[in-house]
C-alpha cells in the first residue's frame, strides 16, 4: 500500500502464497538486474569506456523503471484526485528530467535504489502478513467423517454441522465440534496460546487447529469447515489490514498533500531558474528536491509496523481488529474487568463447609446433593459435583428464590440460602464466609441446622500475576460487576484490584466506562453480553475469547483466543512498545525531508547522493518497523490446579 498516494501494484505473489526466500523471489529480479548494471555502468566509466557505459545505465534504467513507472501511469489515467499524485510520480518525473538533462547515471542510480526500496517495502508487509494467513495452515486438507457407509475422507473444507469427525492421535480438528466419545489430551497451544495439553472426554468442546494426543476422538461438528473458530481469527486480525490508526491517519495528513505540494515547489523552483538565467542549474536542483522531498519513508513508517505488531500479536493469542485498535492499545493507563468468566473461573465450587458437630462433611454435603441433583440452579451444579456419592431423595419440591425440601432416608430435608433458612447456632460461620466472598446453602434436618456450606467463583490462578504485571506497567485496574458488594471486595483483595464498583447493571458499567474514559484511555475486558455496552464505550475493548458472546466479540476492538490473563499485560507491552516504534519511524521520515529539501535546493547534494540517503533511510524505516514483530512474552509459571482442575472448562470457554 502506497499510504499517501493510493494503492500500489501488486507484487505478483497471490494472496496466500507464501512469501519465497529472497534468493528465489521473482520481485526482487528487476531491482538487482538494475544494481548490477548500474554498478556496470560505473566500473566502465571509471575505465573511460563512456559509450558502454552509457548503454549499460540505460538499460539498468529501464529495468529499475519497469518496476513503478507502468503503474504511476496506470494511476495518472485511472485514479481520481490527490489518488494519482504517488510518490512513484515525483520518482518518475525525476527520472526523465535526469535524462534529459543528460544524467543517465543518475537516473539509474534512481531506479535502482527505489525500486529496490519498494520491493523490500512489500516483502516486509507481505511477511508481516504471512503469519497472520499461516493460521490456516493448522486446518487440515482432509477430515475422517463416519457415514453411513462406514467412514469418508473428505475435504475439511466440505464439513458440514453435525457430521461426525473422527479424529486418531496426533491429528488436528478439522471444525469446531463437541466429543460424543472418546479421552484424549489436545493442545491447543497454537490456537490459544496455551501451553498446557487439556484433557478431554464426552462433552468437551474442541476448537479447529487442535492437535489430538494419544487416544481417538469423536467430535460432533459445531461448525463448517469453511466457518470455524480459526477462521474467524483470520477474519478479525485481517480487518486490521482495511483500518488505520490515528498515527497512521497522521502519517497520511502530512503525506498526501505534500506530493502536490513537492511538485508545486518543483515548479517554483524551474521558473526562479528561468527568472535569473540560469534554467538548467535550477531545473536540475527542483529535479534533486522532488526526489528529497518525496514522503516515501513517512508514507510506510506506520503501515509495515501496524501490520507486523499485530502479526505478532495474533501469534501468542491476542487478535488485534484494527490499527486503530493498536495504537489505541498502546495508550492504555487504565484497565476495567469484568469479575464473573475473566477474573474467576466461571465455575462455582464447594470451598468450605461448616458442621453443627453432629454430621460430618460429607453427610452435609450428601444431604444438600440429595435434593440438589434434580435442580438447574447454578449452585446445584457446585454441590453434586463435591458429593458424587449420594443418598436418594424423595418427594422433592423446589421453591424459586428460596430452595428445596425433600425426604431422605425418611427424614425431611431442606436446603436454600440463609434468607429461607435461619443458620441458628452456624449464624457466626455464615457471616464469616459471607465475608469472605462465597455463597451460602444452609442444610436443615428435621428442622434442625446441620451445616452450612461455601461456595464461590474461584479467581483464576494467574490473576494476581496478571494485575500485579499492570501495576508494574503503570497502570491503574478497576473491577466492574454485577455481583454483591461483599463478594466483589472479597475478589478484589485477594486479586490486587484497586477499585471496586459492585452491583453494576450493564448500562452503569458502561456509564462508568465513559466517565473513565474522559479521564485516561481505559481498556475494559469481559466476556459475556451484559459487557458489550461497556466494551463498545471503552478506549480498548477486549473480549476474552473470540467464540464466547457474540455480542461481547463484535462489540471489542481486541480479542483474546485463550483464557490467561497474563496476556493482558503482555499485550499492552507489546502495544506500546509498537506505538515507541511507530514515533520513531515517523520522527525519522519526517527528519530526512527537513534536512534534505535545503541541501538540494542550494546544490550541496546531488541527485545520486539525495536518491541514496533517501533510499537508505527507507529501508531503516522498513527494518525498524519489523522491529514490532518481535513480541516479548515474560516466562510464565505454570499453575498445576489449572492444568487439572481447569482444562475441561477453558476447552468450553477460550475461543478464538
Amino acid at each position: 500500500m502506497d499510504a499517501c498516494c493510493g494503492p500500489s501494484e501488486p507484487t505478483g505473489r497471490e494472496e496466500h502464497e507464501e512469501v519465497p526466500p529472497w534468493w528465489r523471489d521473482r520481485a526482487l529480479a528487476l531491482p538487482v538486474v538494475s544494481g548490477l548494471l548500474w554498478v556496470t555502468g560505473l566500473i566502465l566509466g571509471w575505465a573511460g569506456q563512456q559509450a558502454p557505459a552509457l548503454i549499460v545505465f540505460a538499460v539498468g534504467l529501464a529495468a529499475g523503471a519497469w518496476t513503478f513507472v507502468p503503474g504511476t501511469i496506470k494511476r495518472l489515467v485511472t485514479a481520481k484526485g490527490r489518488g494519482r499524485l504517488g510518490v512513484g510520480l515525483l520518482m518518475t518525473i525525476a527520472a526523465i528530467g535526469a535524462v534529459l538533462l543528460g544524467h543517465i547515471g543518475e537516473a539509474a542510480a534512481l531506479a535502482f535504489l527505489f525500486s529496490i526500496a519498494e520491493t523490500l517495502e512489500d516483502r516486509a508487509m507481505d511477511r508481516a502478513q504471512q503469519g497472520l494467513r499461516a493460521l490456516l495452515s493448522l486446518i487440515p486438507e482432509t477430515a475422517r467423517v463416519a457415514r453411513r457407509g462406514g467412514e469418508q475422507m473428505i475435504p475439511a473444507a466440505d464439513v458440514r454441522v453435525l457430521d461426525v469427525l473422527i479424529v486418531g492421535a496426533g491429528e488436528r480438528v478439522a471444525t469446531d465440534g463437541v466429543v460424543t466419545s472418546g479421552r484424549s489430551w489436545v493442545d491447543t497451544s497454537a490456537i490459544t496460546g496455551e501451553s498446557i495439553p487439556v484433557d478431554v472426554g464426552p462433552g468437551d468442546e474442541m476448537l479447529a487447529g487442535s492437535v489430538n494426543g494419544s487416544g481417538t476422538l469423536n467430535i460432533e461438528a459445531t461448525a463448517d469447515g469453511r466457518d470455524n473458530s480459526l477462521t474467524k481469527i483470520v477474519h478479525l486480525v485481517e480487518q486490521a489490514h482495511a483500518t488505520k490508526g490515528e498515527r497512521a491517519r497522521m502519517a497520511d495528513r502530512i503525506a498526501r498533500p505534500l506530493v502536490p505540494l513537492v511538485l508545486i515547489a518543483a515548479a517554483l523552483i524551474v521558473a526562479f531558474g528561468f527568472l535569473v538565467g540560469d534554467p538548467s542549474t535550477w531545473t536540475e536542483r527542483a529535479l534533486v528536491v522532488l526526489v528529497a522531498a518525496s514522503p516515501c519513508a513517512l508514507a510506510i513508517a506506520v503501515p509495515v509496523t501496524v501490520i507486523s505488531a499485530i502479526g505478532s500479536a495474533s501469534k501468542f493469542g491476542v487478535v488485534i481488529k484494527s490499527g486503530a485498535a493498536f495504537e489505541q492499545l498502546g495508550t492504555i493507563g487504565r484497565v476495567a474487568f469484568d469479575k464473573t468468566g475473566t477474573l474467576t473461573r466461571n465455575e462455582p465450587r464447594v470451598v468450605t463447609t461448616h458442621t453443627s458437630g453432629e454430621h460430618t462433611e460429607t453427610d452435609v454435603l450428601g444431604l444438600a446433593a440429595a435434593l440438589e441433583a434434580t435442580s438447574s440452579h447454578p449452585l446445584a451444579e457446585a454441590i453434586t459435583a463435591a458429593a458424587p456419592n449420594r443418598p436418594e431423595a424423595t418427594d422433592v419440591r423446589e421453591l424459586p428464590g428460596h430452595g428445596l425440601s425433600g425426604v431422605v432416608d425418611g427424614r425431611r430435608v431442606r436446603v436454600g440460602s440463609p434468607r429461607w433458612i435461619d443458620p441458628q447456632s452456624l449464624t457466626g460461620s455464615a457471616t464469616e464466609l459471607s465475608g469472605q466472598g462465597m455463597s451460602l446453602i444452609v442444610v436443615e434436618v428435621e428442622d434442625q441446622v446441620i451445616g452450612v456450606i461455601g461456595i464461590r467463583d474461584e479467581l483464576r490462578p494467574e490473576a494476581a500475576e496478571a494485575i500485579l504485571a499492570l501495576r508494574e506497567l503503570g497502570l491503574s485496574t478497576v473491577m466492574l460487576t454485577g455481583d454483591n458488594t461483599r463478594t466483589a471486595h472479597a475478589i478484589a483483595a485477594r486479586a490486587g484490584i484497586d477499585e471496586v464498583h459492585a452491583e453494576q447493571l450493564p448500562e452503569d458499567k458502561a456509564e462508568h466506562i465513559r466517565h473513565s474514559t474522559q479521564q485516561v484511555p481505559t481498556a475494559m475486558i469481559g466476556d459475556g453480553i451484559n459487557d458489550a455496552p461497556a466494551l463498545a464505550s471503552a478506549t480498548v475493548g477486549i473480549a476474552m475469547g473470540v467464540t464466547g458472546s457474540a455480542a461481547a466479540v463484535e462489540s471489542a476492538d481486541v480479542a483474546f483466543t485463550g483464557s490467561d490473563l497474563r496476556l493482558i499485560p503482555d499485550a499492552l507491552a507489546h502495544a506500546k512498545r509498537g506505538r515507541a516504534i511507530m514515533t520513531s519511524n515517523i520522527a525519522l521520515a519526517l527528519a530526512i525531508i527537513v534536512v534534505l529539501f535545503p541541501l538540494a535546493l542550494f546544490g550541496v547534494l546531488g541527485l545520486a547522493a539525495v536518491v541514496l540517503v533517501h533510499e537508505v533511510a527507507e529501508v531503516i524505516v522498513i527494518l525498524n518497523g519489523v522491529r514490532a514483530s518481535r513480541s516479548k512474552r515474560r516466562a510464565h509459571p505454570v499453575h498445576p490446579m489449572d492444568a487439572r482442575t481447569s482444562s475441561s472448562t477453558d476447552s468450553v470457554n477460550v475461543s478464538a
